[in-house]
């Protein structure tokens, strides 16, 4: 009898999320389940990772089902880590992060610990998908998710994804019917324009809330923006090399070594 693919599943929004339990509902379609996820919140955490602390992860049982789970004290980046190293006996054919609570769209996804647990398993070699939902309320209705993220899970594990390559998939706050289908896109140029709400405590000390407005800078009808905004699920892949290969001749023409 054929081995099920192995699937890791984590997020950002911590282990009991309305979000991560609906992937996990979809995911034990596909195959055997572990879980390691965050003990609470790590939004905006990006691929930080505990170096100067202690980790702990816990066998946990939050529903019925054939999952294994773990609760880990650490960041996104370090759920994956872990799981990997520690708790899994073997590799994993496909690390699934999410279903987040809000978007991870364009600029968002630098700052996501949903996108960095991903691409942690990605650095690793392993198939890997973040998801998301536009809408940021815990009580966040996941039903029309559940079929795009199925599909999608599935031709990751029949197709594989180019090593250095990683799928971040938002999903439009719409009913199912309203949803027009997967549309593959690029990431739009955007950004925040933020600004601190700067107060003081009752011992007269600064502090500061930050907040901001998000700006989407680019009117092309091929990116995840204009997609999430047209009805579609947008589909990106992104790669976590940096290197701007397009200016390597231009910084080789500079006079360095003079």
């Amino acid at each position: 009898m054929a081995q099920k693919p192995l699937i890791l599943v984590t997020n950002d929004d911590g282990i009991s999320a309305p979000g991560l339990r609906t992937l996990i509902k979809v995911m034990i379609t596909l195959g055997d389940v572990v879980v390691v996820a965050p003990d609470s919140p790590q939004s905006g955490m990006g691929h930080a990772i505990t170096l100067d602390s202690m980790l702990y992860a816990e066998r946990v049982t939050l529903d019925d089902g054939p999952q294994k789970e773990y609760s880990c004290s650490g960041t996104p980046a370090d759920c994956v880590k872990l799981a990997i190293r520690e708790i899994l006996d073997r590799r994993p054919d496909l690390c699934v992060s999410g279903i987040n609570h809000g978007s991870n769209s364009s600029i968002n996804v630098i700052y996501s610990g949903t996108m960095s647990a991903a691409i942690e398993a990605g650095i690793e070699g392993i198939p890997a998908i973040g998801f998301s939902l536009l809408d940021y309320a815990w009580s966040a209705n996941f039903e029309a998710c559940k079929s795009y993220v199925k599909t999608i899970a599935e031709n990751a594990l029949k197709h594989g994804l180019p090593n250095g390559v990683v799928l971040n998939v938002n999903i439009p706050n719409l009913t199912k019917k309203q949803i027009k289908g997967i549309k593959v896109c690029r990431q739009a140029k955007a950004n925040w324009v933020e600004e601190f709400d700067k107060r003081k405590n009752p011992q007269g000390k600064d502090y500061y809330w930050l907040s901001g407005k998000f700006v989407n800078l680019d009117g092309g009808e091929d990116t995840d923006e204009w997609a999430l905004e047209n009805g579609y699920v947008s589909l990106v892949p992104i790669q976590f090399d940096l290197t701007a290969y397009h200016f390597i001749q231009n910084l080789n023409s500079w006079k360095l070594n003079d």
